[in-house]
């Protein structure tokens, strides 16, 4: 079994449903491992899985589900499905894009971290939280064509009768 099957075979039941357990011992480590990052200023993490593993305190697997999470912010991403214990793993920090990802995953146990007052002050933090949130609102253009209103296309028709009829 590959480290990855490990991580989501422990982590979600296979009807889908999540591992309570699991999850309550790994978010803590989780959140660990972005105190670092984040307190120390890290823009990059290197090493292998293994050593990951004992630098973090945790299981192999515990490493493939973190750089799952992260994976979103990397460019290229890793493959998870491939990874084991000897492969290398390089992590490029992108701050801002951590930061808005957190966000969108409604992590704020993590996004509310103290470190992140290293990084960002609160206003641009709030920019940030902002900016993401922003970019997930679906807006609609413009004003809804009601059936009986005149259709804009200009016909003079009601909307329902022309460009509306195959709607």
């Amino acid at each position: 079994m590959t480290l990855c099957e490990q991580w989501l075979s422990s982590a979600y039941y296979k009807d889908g449903r999540t591992n309570q357990v699991l999850w309550k011992d790994y978010l803590p480590k989780e959140q660990k491992i972005y105190e670092d990052i984040i307190g120390n200023k890290k823009t990059s993490v290197k090493g292998t899985v293994k050593e990951l593993a004992e630098q973090y305190n945790m299981p192999a697997s515990y490493i493939v589900g973190f750089v799952d999470g992260i994976n979103e912010t990397q460019d290229p991403q890793i493959d998870i499905e491939k990874l084991e214990e000897d492969s290398e793993i390089a992590l490029k920090i992108d701050f801002t894009a951590l930061y808005k990802k957190m966000v969108e995953y409604k992590a704020d146990h993590l996004y509310s971290l103290p470190q992140w007052d290293n990084i960002f002050t609160a206003e641009e933090r709030e920019v940030l939280y902002k900016e993401q949130k922003r970019s997930t609102t679906v807006v609609n253009e413009g004003p809804k064509i009601g059936r009986n209103d005149p259709c804009p296309c200009g016909s003079g028709k009601k909307y329902k009768k022309c460009c509306g009829a195959n709607k």
